[in-house]
């Protein structure tokens, strides 16, 4: 059974909904005691080159390998480069080992104030191969969040390696359990062999996965997310500025983190938030740092300038009354769950229009919640994503002589 329903107004995000269409198809480096260049003065307005998408939207050509921009409320992607392709990600590894260690601490595992020792295999050697440094001196020790902020912030490799065998017992056995985490976030092109990401033959991500590695952190490490906004941080009487340099130049950016190694490129994931809609930006491979900062302004400011969020379904709100057999009630109200968020170009929130179809044949019992058929979006004709139905109530299976009664009734009514 099919019920068309009216178009959709235009709605404020309410919540995350997952989408099934998109429209377009460091580990090294000195310590920075200060922004940069890139972070001191932002780049000139060119006008970027784009091309025309299937969709007839204009799309960001980008000089890089590989690169994406992803709405954080419902994981779509609006555009996008390569975004499957596995690459060297160099630091930006380290949302994987930021990542575990603040899971960690949200589930009790781990404590803020716990010693973490600097052995010698994740010293630094004082940085004198050119390395991210937290400069923590050799086995001495430091607390498990001045570790976490030298990985976010400073991006050191020493404090990785250190945080990786505090919680795993060697870098290996930590770099395990990043590829089971990747995994169960969906992760599929991607593999870890380290927590840092020095250059290995065998670690590789792809810019999607990055991107959705990035809002697990924002989702999930709600506490621990304002580190990766911190513009510096002094440990060892030694002060390093932040390495996003749209930190210091873009008040919407909050994270997350920038990487770098000559085999990898210049590569960032950086996440704005402007009137409540929350963009994630990963760019791989860049020439150099002004590029990837520039790279990513150009992102956000297409996304902004071309998107915006419509919720054509409120949660609790009855899309459609599905008929019910052998239950106490003969009907059951159905909706979805929660608010169902997209994102549609600019100007056609109030054209997206909804179709529900309901399971034929339903049969109780039927648990509050259980899902029971599908709403699809559609603008223009086009779609746009779909998300279940669920009963709104629950309908518990009428006893044995009532549904002989349903039963002979029902003959007699066909």
């Amino acid at each position: 059974m099919t019920i068309r329903l009216r178009p959709a107004h235009r709605l404020p995000s309410l919540i995350a909904a997952a989408t099934l269409v998109a429209l377009a198809g460091t580990a090294s480096g000195a310590p920075h005691p200060k922004p940069h260049a890139a972070a001191r003065k932002p780049a000139a307005a060119a006008q970027p080159a784009t091309t025309t998408d299937a969709n007839g939207v204009s799309v960001p050509v980008l000089a890089n390998k590989a690169w994406v921009l992803m709405d954080f409320n419902t994981g779509q992607i609006l555009a996008g480069s390569n975004a499957d392709e596995p690459l060297p990600p160099a630091s930006l590894t380290k949302m994987m080992t930021s990542y575990l260690v603040e899971q960690g601490l949200k589930s009790g595992k781990l404590k803020p104030t716990e010693p973490v020792t600097m052995s010698q295999s994740a010293w630094c050697e004082g940085g004198k191969h050119g390395d991210s440094c937290m400069f923590v001196p050799i086995n001495t020790q430091a607390s498990l969040m001045d570790m976490l902020r030298g990985v976010v912030i400073d991006s050191g490799n020493d404090a990785a390696k250190a945080l990786a065998e505090h919680v795993s017992g060697s870098e290996s056995a930590f770099a395990a359990q990043m590829n089971a985490e990747a995994a169960r976030l969906g992760m599929t092109h991607t593999h870890f062999e380290n927590s840092t990401g020095l250059p290995d033959p065998n670690h590789k991500a792809s810019a999607r996965d990055l991107a959705v590695l990035a809002a697990a952190i924002i989702r999930n490490s709600g506490e621990y997310y304002p580190i990766y906004a911190e513009r510096e941080f002094t440990y060892n009487g030694i002060k390093q500025g932040n390495r996003n340099e749209l930190l210091y130049t873009d008040p919407t950016v909050d994270g997350l983190k920038t990487g770098h190694t000559e085999e990898a490129g210049y590569c960032m994931t950086v996440s704005a938030k402007r009137n409540g809609m929350r963009l994630i930006s990963v760019i791989m491979n860049a020439d150099s740092k002004q590029a990837r900062a520039d790279q990513t302004r150009v992102l956000f400011n297409w996304g902004y300038g071309n998107f915006e969020e419509a919720t054509p379904v409120q949660a609790g709100a009855t899309l459609a009354t599905a008929k019910v057999l052998y239950g106490v009630a003969p009907t059951v109200t159905a909706g979805v769950a929660q608010a169902w968020t997209l994102v549609v170009p600019k100007g056609r929130a109030a054209a997206v229009q909804t179709a529900v179809t309901l399971t034929p044949g339903l049969e109780a019992p039927i648990a509050k919640g259980a899902v029971i058929g599908k709403v699809v979006a559609t603008a223009g004709g086009k779609p746009l994503g779909e998300a279940p139905v669920v009963a709104l109530a629950g309908v518990e299976r009428a006893g044995f002589f009532q549904r002989i009664g349903q039963r002979v009734s029902g003959w007699f009514s066909k």
